[in-house]
């Protein structure tokens, strides 16, 4: 199964970019729906928050108070850099365990949509990265029209992340949004004409021919070979 890295900048369109593939049924493993999902009420990551945050962060309702928690680690680097070691961790495995999901039904491919693949390291374990991608200063210019939002509040944002003209050195595969919706339409169906010919044949289930042990195995060697296998360095050969 080829494990595909979406990714792109604040207001750069990858959402609306997932939101295309998802309606031609391409399976998508959504890291935001997940790092919501991993600090749910009852969850470990939650229990580990509690007890580091306090109880404080918590709403009435007994689920996380994220803007409490925002205003607690906004200005506090190590209090941000211990919350990020619990969710992390949780995620990563929410993401890998969704994949191999995806893998058992027998899917030939699988998109996993991170807004921040690259400055988190996940894209050394894509098969391939594709970058969503729209000129800084039309990138600045729709942040502030969405959100409403100065200038100055705008580029903040921006800033922390990597820039988006930097992380076309990653990218195996660049979506321009540039232009119309039309336009960013006919890229996508043309990138999945593209991936469906790179994966070639139907991918059928190992799992159905081997015993469980042996299922257990083949998943694991999946996961090491074609899923976690890092990349030496940046991606050179874009298209």
């Amino acid at each position: 199964m080829l494990v595909i890295g979406l990714t792109g900048g604040v207001a750069t369109g990858k959402s609306t970019v997932s939101s295309l593939l998802k309606a031609k049924k391409v399976p998508i493993v959504d890291a935001d729906i997940l790092a919501r999902q991993v600090v749910e009420p009852g969850t470990p990551a939650l229990a580990k928050i509690i007890n580091y945050f306090g109880p404080s962060i918590l709403l009435p309702d007994g689920s996380l108070d994220r803007k409490q928690l925002g205003s607690i680690i906004f200005n506090d680097e190590t209090k941000r850099k211990k919350l990020n070691s619990i969710v992390h961790p949780a995620v990563s495995y929410a993401i890998l365990w969704s994949i191999l999901l995806h893998w058992i039904k027998g899917n030939k491919m699988c998109i996993v949509d991170v807004p921040l693949l690259i400055e988190g390291g996940l894209w050394r374990l894509m098969g391939k990265v594709v970058l969503v991608y729209c000129p800084p200063d039309a990138q600045l210019q729709r942040l502030m029209k969405r959100d409403n939002s100065s200038r100055e509040d705008a580029s903040s944002r921006i800033s922390s992340q990597l820039p988006i003209t930097e992380k076309v050195e990653y990218a195996d595969h660049i979506i321009d949004n540039s232009g119309s919706h039309e336009d960013l339409e006919r890229q996508v169906n043309s990138f999945l004409v593209k991936v469906d010919k790179e994966v070639g044949r139907v991918w059928w289930r190992l799992s159905w021919l081997i015993p469980p042990f042996g299922a257990l195995s083949a998943l694991l060697m999946l996961a090491w070979r074609e899923i976690w296998r890092p990349k030496k360095s940046k991606r050179k050969d874009n298209s």
